[in-house]
């Protein structure tokens, strides 16, 4: 097992304030096209949270900076995979905001895997009137057997926990990214207690007590 800090993001590149829809384009590159598809989500899930109790008020008021820059990043920790996972994929953070700037980019596929129903029918929704490159998959993250080049969450489980959901996937050649917050560093010693593995922090662009961890080899310790 090896734990290790990568390269400060926060430090080598331009930590721009994300408030609106200008400054996440400045920030990411974002086409319009990308940025007119994120405001049509932006917009499904203002709609759908009024019915149903999707995401807390945050999701909503600070959704440019908070929720989709924070999923966006992710794409510069992995520019050339096509096919992704997000686990417990929930509102769609990350996984609707990367399969939006996914899109277009020949092979790209997005596997949203949720369990709960009512969540399911809300990424259908977006997938479909979006036509994003993405697949909705009700069901548990570690009945599944899928192929990926990333399997990624936010905010799904403790470490520990989300790498017995991630590793069907780890198991065939994907790599994990894990965004996390403040603590992360209690979580992976929790984990090394029954995991072994490699892991990188990456300090987070949109949250500085935030972390995005990168994990390699994941198994179980041999007692």
């Amino acid at each position: 097992m090896s734990v290790s800090p990568a390269p400060d993001l926060a430090a080598t590149t331009a930590d721009p304030a994300v408030s609106d829809a200008a400054s996440f384009a400045a920030a990411t590159g974002a086409t319009p096209a990308q940025i007119a598809d994120l405001e049509a989500f932006r917009a499904l899930l203002a709609d759908w949270n009024g019915r149903m109790n999707l995401v807390g008020p945050s999701a909503l008021t600070d959704f440019w900076g908070r929720h989709a820059y924070d999923s966006a990043q992710l794409l510069d920790l992995a520019p050339k995979a096509l096919v992704w996972a997000d686990l417990g994929a929930g509102a769609g953070f990350p996984g609707l905001v990367l399969a939006i700037l996914l899109k277009g980019r020949p092979g790209a596929r997005m596997h949203l895997v949720e369990s709960v129903a009512k969540r399911c029918r809300f990424l259908e929704a977006v997938v479909q009137a979006l036509d994003l490159p993405a697949e909705v998959h009700c069901a548990r993250a570690e009945d599944l057997k899928l192929t990926v080049d990333i399997v990624a969450a936010r905010a799904c489980a403790p470490l520990a926990r989300l790498l017995e959901f991630a590793k069907p996937y780890m198991d065939r050649g994907a790599v994990g990214l894990f965004l996390k917050g403040r603590g992360i560093e209690a979580e992976v010693r929790e984990a090394l207690a029954s995991w072994t593995f490699e892991a990188t922090l990456t300090p987070s662009r949109s949250d500085r007590s935030g972390r995005i961890v990168t994990i390699r080899r994941a198994g179980h310790v041999q007692r």
